[in-house]
């Protein structure tokens, strides 16, 4: 006797659009690391003929890949939404949704750095506006669901703290870093204060949070051992928020002067040194930290995951954080850092980007969780 699945049936569902099934929240980090690999060199201390626009087609394919990626994880969610509710019931998944709001905001910056050179000004701030504006709704609303459902939903345990509980959290503090550009091209008075101050305010939403966050993150690595092979490269992501808040800072600065009254607007500058120069140095430190448990890891045979593309946006992020620094204080080894960081970041850039590709093409990553033999299929498939 032949069984027939029904239309509304899981099994039935499963076989719409079976590619995208598993595909996750987290792939929203490939536009976030081209994005910022477009953005960040735009603001490079040297000249190179042709830079400005292989940086403007970072932002261009950073943009094709958001427009792609909303596109599959609407099918996902409307043709699976058995798996994206498990998504948000998992709590290694489900810290992933504070990428789409980076993706968001990443494209959009990129817009107003360098896409104008191509779509012109106007058109350059129609679309950051419209990005900023949902990037910072969908982060503000991650930075608030994602840690209300790890508290009431997700059983959690102490040894399972992770650096990729951070990234609902750091959404607000790139909305920070993006929004003080915008705020030239609003009508002078209260308008352009009101969006700088909003940006502040950004910006302390997500260092808070960052700051009870980080030391229960640094206490399981110290306390439970390494990390798992395969979530190592999440050690990265702590990057994010320090390389951030720095340009953030100095951002502030910049847009400050005729914004606000002039004792801020001195207070700003004085922030972007005396803030991003102490966090730039522990970010430096947890760089090479990470970096360590990353060789580690890979001599015992770490493979290829999706967790590789930490090693782009966060780092990125260093890197404008470095040219804010070098803006503020003048000083040329804060011009040799951004170089090198920016090395750093296009080599990983590269190398995830190759990975990606071909593990696309094999139909590795976007396959479901294989179970060990004799074993149940997962209900949650995990996205890291």
């Amino acid at each position: 006797m032949v069984t027939v699945a029904q239309p509304h049936s899981p099994a039935a569902v499963a076989r719409r659009v079976p590619a995208v099934r598993h595909l996750g929240p987290n792939w929203y980090a490939c536009v976030m690391g081209t994005a910022v690999v477009g953005g960040a060199g735009a603001a490079l201390p040297v000249h190179i003929p042709g830079l400005r626009a292989v940086c403007t087609a970072f932002w261009a394919l950073s943009l094709v890949l958001l427009a792609a990626l909303l596109a599959a994880r609407s099918l996902h969610w409307y043709h699976h939404r058995d798996q994206a509710r498990a998504h948000l019931l998992d709590p290694a998944a489900a810290p992933f949704y504070g990428c789409l709001s980076m993706a968001l905001l990443a494209v959009g910056g990129g817009a107003l750095t360098v896409g104008r050179d191509w779509t012109g000004t106007s058109a350059a701030v129609a679309l950051d506006a419209v990005l900023f504006t949902a990037g910072t709704a969908v982060g503000l609303a991650a930075a608030v669901a994602v840690p209300y459902l790890m508290a009431v939903r997700h059983r959690v345990e102490p040894g399972q703290a992770s650096p990729v509980w951070l990234l609902p959290l750091v959404a607000p503090m790139v909305s920070a870093a993006v929004g003080p550009p915008l705020v030239p091209h609003l009508p002078p008075g209260q308008p352009r204060e009101t969006l700088l101050l909003a940006c502040v305010a950004l910006f302390g939403v997500s260092l808070l949070a960052t700051l009870v966050t980080l030391p229960v993150i640094f206490g399981r690595l110290l306390t439970g051992g390494p990390l798992p092979l395969a979530l190592t490269p999440s050690l990265f992501l702590v990057l994010g928020p320090l390389g951030q808040s720095t340009t953030a800072v100095g951002q502030f600065a910049d847009v400050a002067p005729g914004v606000v009254p002039a004792p801020y607007a001195e207070g700003f500058g004085v922030l972007a040194v005396l803030y991003g120069v102490p966090v730039t140095g522990f970010a430096l430190m947890w760089l090479c930290l990470a970096t360590a448990h990353v060789v580690r890891a890979r001599r015992a045979g770490m493979g290829f995951s999706m967790t590789w593309w930490s090693f782009t946006f966060p780092v990125g992020t260093c890197v404008t954080g470095a040219e804010a620094l070098a803006r503020h204080t003048g000083l040329v080894v804060y011009d040799g850092l951004t170089v090198v960081l920016y090395a750093v970041l296009v080599t990983a850039w590269a190398v995830a980007a190759v990975h990606t590709t071909r593990g696309l093409f094999s139909g590795v990553l976007l396959a479901g969780p294989r179970p060990a033999p004799g074993a149940p299929r997962p209900v949650t498939a995990r996205t890291t």
